[in-house]
């Protein structure tokens, strides 16, 4: 054998290091990516390492193959991983978001079980020191998770292991791994005069805003005035169809103009999951959208834009991805109104959803009909309001069965 061919089975190992998606002995797996070896190695070394990667997969034992390439490749936990990662992307197509969690989640499992090891070795024992490693890791902010991010971590590992069983591979149930005991959740909400003091804030600090380019040297042009109206009107539509329909942060920040119907008073958003759902909008929210939208001269798509960032002519023109506004500009907003209207409650997008849904069932709505139109898949999850009712309730027996 000649140097050149004695050489090929060590880029052989190297090449097949990458390669971490190999299933099978036997196939060869799909979409080799992995090419930029070949870009940067004389043509010949490519040839021999080809050749060398079919022998060893059509069972011809290569003498220079290292035995654990010879010719069985077992899969362990990072092969598995990318695999259901893939999984939970291209067939149940759940959201980024969701994915990039799921990846946090798994990765950090990953890291501490051993990405190398198989899957079919992991028993009830690891679980537990995984779940007691959990418990030293601490936040961004320095403190420890808390119960309910530990939580989130297990839920990844049980579907991540329900997709295995599933596949055939034997490992540990996931229904022998029970989710930690969370303490009552408490759900913020802001009462009708609370939520009266956000609305009417908008117009406050738009009226702060004009006082205030008027005091200054120069006169304002009519564009900056025109700016801010403009603003002052998504920024009601905002909040008003937040509290109006249930709406999370991230289903009315993907809304274009085109999904709302103010003439019917509803239209259809695709929820957790892909799930689509009918919501309905409140007359005070069908005005608040349509006058924003009567003071807009521009042809984007999305429903609510951002003024603030700086673009280009064409990105104008061209982008309206590039102008919508996002989840973490409406939650910025929403708490600067909050703190503008001396509410001292953390206001959150989601906190307007909770009022939303506390404000149907005090009003007498089955919850039935309330995790329809919140778009809950458990009936579980719309129950934390019913601690809220009961407050309430008792509230309403003391003031008159004195």
């Amino acid at each position: 054998m000649g140097a050149k061919q004695a050489a090929a089975p060590i880029f052989c190992r190297l090449f097949l290091q990458r390669l971490s998606h190999f299933r099978t002995v036997g196939t060869i797996p799909m979409g080799i990516r992995h090419r930029k070896y070949f870009r940067v190695l004389p043509p010949w070394v490519g040839l021999y390492t080809i050749r060398a990667l079919m022998e060893a997969f059509t069972f011809s034992a290569h003498p220079k193959l290292p035995a654990p390439l010879r010719p069985s490749i077992v899969p362990n936990l990072r092969d598995h991983l990318e695999e259901y990662l893939l999984d939970i992307s291209v067939e149940k197509q759940l959201s980024k978001y969701t994915q990039r969690n799921y990846r946090h989640y798994l990765g950090r499992f990953a890291a501490f079980f051993g990405e190398e090891r198989r899957l079919e070795e992991l028993t009830a024992k690891d679980v537990k020191r995984y779940r007691l490693h959990l418990t030293n890791i601490e936040d961004a902010s320095g403190l420890p998770l808390s119960t309910k991010t530990q939580n989130y971590h297990i839920i990844a590992l049980r579907a991540f292991l329900k997709h295995a069983r599933k596949n055939d591979i034997e490992t540990l149930a996931p229904e022998k791994i029970e989710l930690a005991k969370e303490p009552t959740r408490e759900v913020a909400y802001l009462d009708r005069e609370e939520l009266e003091r956000l609305f009417r804030s908008v117009d406050l600090v738009l009226g702060e805003r004009i006082a205030a380019a008027a005091r200054g040297r120069k006169k304002p042009r009519a564009e900056y005035l025109t700016q801010l109206e403009l603003r002052a009107r998504r920024d009601h539509a905002i909040l008003e169809l937040l509290y109006s329909t249930g709406l999370r942060v991230s289903e009315l920040a993907r809304l274009d103009r085109e999904h709302i119907a103010l003439d019917r008073g509803e239209f259809t958003v695709k929820g957790k999951g892909g799930k689509t759902r009918l919501v309905f909008v409140s007359k005070r929210a069908k005005e608040a959208v349509a006058a924003y939208l009567e003071k807009r001269t521009d042809g984007h798509a999305p429903l609510f834009l951002n003024y603030a960032r700086s673009t280009s002519k064409a990105d104008d023109v061209l982008d309206s991805g590039a102008r919508r506004l996002s989840t973490v500009a409406i939650e910025a907003m929403v708490r600067s109104y909050a703190a503008h209207a001396g509410i001292t409650k953390k206001v959150t997008p989601h906190v307007l959803r909770h009022s939303f849904a506390t404000e149907l069932l005090i009003n007498g709505a089955d919850i039935r009909s309330v995790q329809e139109m919140l778009g809950h898949s458990s009936i579980t999850t719309t129950q934390i309001y019913t601690n809220i009712t009961n407050k309430h309730l008792k509230e309403v027996h003391e003031k008159f069965m004195k």
